[in-house]
């Protein structure tokens, strides 16, 4: 593949027509300190026996580690067959299935996918391809400033640092106001969200399981949204955990977003992840991304379209709902075959995760630790000790990643771990991290 080249002149006009002085004006908002200063520091060229010789070296560093971590990535067995069937080559492609000719394999993927989706989170509509869960909620919240006309977010700060972050970088480049409530026992306060929720309010924002592990009471935060006029989104960074508990949707949320990662996909170095958008059917037309539709070729066969394509790329570019173009069918069907598979008994692994969780806890509780919120949880709980950090790193040493420090984001909490177990770690792998905090 070759490369354009531009020459000075070339470049001083691109750059007057944009209306910068220079290029590294471009990248002003990027901290001096990890802009990149001299030549990369990289070994000479290996051969390919020289580089089989070093990744050897290299893995034989590798330790094995039992991991109690989670905070929106979370390690669940994937069954061989998932990886299996999605090895096959025709699902092995990122690119958007535009012609339904020639794609109704990945058409009836996506819209099993969605229909999964809807069933999960008591909606009635949901799309495919959105990037994570962070993205998701942006999204879903752009998507509830379409539907009323209103800029004004209010979101309760239980919900995932990183997800909240992600949204206020989207707000600012939309000129959208966010403002976060603050939490008590864990829990959003609702008391605080209503005092600023107002006739401005586009929507109420809350995460259950939230970033603590505990569960949230939806329905009154529904109520306060709704007698405003605002839209409830409720955010789910576990879905493991609607296999316990009752939907989103028929708690009063009118739009569910988060991360469907636990479905059948690894935990990988960063991704890639699977964010999911449900709603109800009147706000259909504001959904972002794509949407795949059952319906019937002209000899009357079942067929699958995509439909309602509002995007950038496309004729109604101006009226595009988002920019949202990479398909995520990969995962999407990685997520479809492991629900398949599982079916009725998602109830009793999401079970499982919560006995776990709770024996974990109760054996921290006899070794000094102290649980921190006393409300319901699912898998993931925040647990105070003395040092938190130093133990921390101490457990790493002996094989164990005991949770997150969130002393980083939330400084009330500094001598506090946030812990999680799913059903990866065994009742004697938590006798063996008893014995090694001893």
């Amino acid at each position: 593949m070759g490369y354009i080249s531009t020459t000075e002149r070339e470049r001083k006009e691109m750059l007057h027509e944009i209306g910068v002085s220079s290029i590294d004006s471009l990248f002003q908002d990027i901290p001096e300190q990890l802009l990149l200063s001299g030549n990369l520091n990289l070994p000479e060229a290996l051969s390919e026996p020289e580089l089989h010789t070093l990744i050897r070296k290299i893995e034989s560093r590798n330790t094995c580690i039992t991991s109690f971590t989670g905070g929106g990535a979370y390690h669940h067995y994937v069954p061989a067959v998932v990886d299996q069937l999605s090895l096959r080559s025709e699902f092995y492609t990122a690119y958007t299935p535009y012609q339904p000719e020639v794609s109704q394999g990945t058409l009836t993927a996506i819209f099993e996918f969605q229909t999964m989706i809807c069933r999960l989170t008591g909606m009635e509509v949901a799309n495919a391809s959105l990037y994570d869960g962070a993205t998701a909620l942006a999204e879903a919240a752009l998507m509830s400033m379409r539907i009323n006309g209103r800029k004004k977010i209010v979101i309760s700060n239980t919900i995932h640092p990183h997800y909240r972050a992600v949204l206020k970088t989207y707000a600012w480049a939309n000129d959208c106001p966010i403002i976060e409530t603050g939490f008590s026992e864990g829990v959003t306060d609702q008391s605080r969200t209503e005092k600023h929720v107002d006739d401005e309010t586009s929507a109420v924002i809350v995460q259950s399981p939230n970033f603590f592990g505990i569960i949230e009471d939806i329905p009154p935060l529904a109520e306060i949204a709704h007698r405003r006029g605002a839209l409830l989104i409720a955010v789910v960074a576990e879905p493991l955990s609607l296999g316990m508990l009752k939907s989103p949707g028929a708690l009063g949320a009118d739009i569910v977003c988060g991360e469907a990662q636990s479905f059948g996909n690894y935990v990988g170095f960063g991704g890639p992840y699977l964010g999911i958008l449900a709603a109800r059917k009147e706000h259909l037309r504001k959904v972002p991304g794509r949407l795949v539709g059952k319906t019937v070729d002209m000899e009357g066969n079942e067929s699958f379209v995509l439909t309602l394509q509002t995007r950038e790329q496309h004729i109604r570019r101006e009226r595009a709902t988002s920019n949202i173009c990479t398909n995520q069918g990969l995962c999407a069907l990685r997520t479809i075959i492991y629900l398949s598979l599982l079916g009725n008994r998602l109830r009793d692994l999401a079970r499982l995760n919560h006995r776990l969780a709770s024996h974990l806890m109760q054996r921290l509780s006899g070794r000094g630790f102290e649980r921190v919120f006393t409300g319901p949880f699912f898998n993931e709980l925040v647990m105070r000790i003395g040092n938190a950090r130093d133990v921390h790193e101490r457990l790493k040493k002996k094989g164990f990643i005991l949770g997150i420090p969130l002393d980083g984001y939330y400084p009330s909490l500094s001598d506090c771990l946030l812990i999680c177990c799913t059903e990866t770690v065994s009742p004697e792998e938590i006798n063996d991290l008893i014995a090694a905090l001893e």
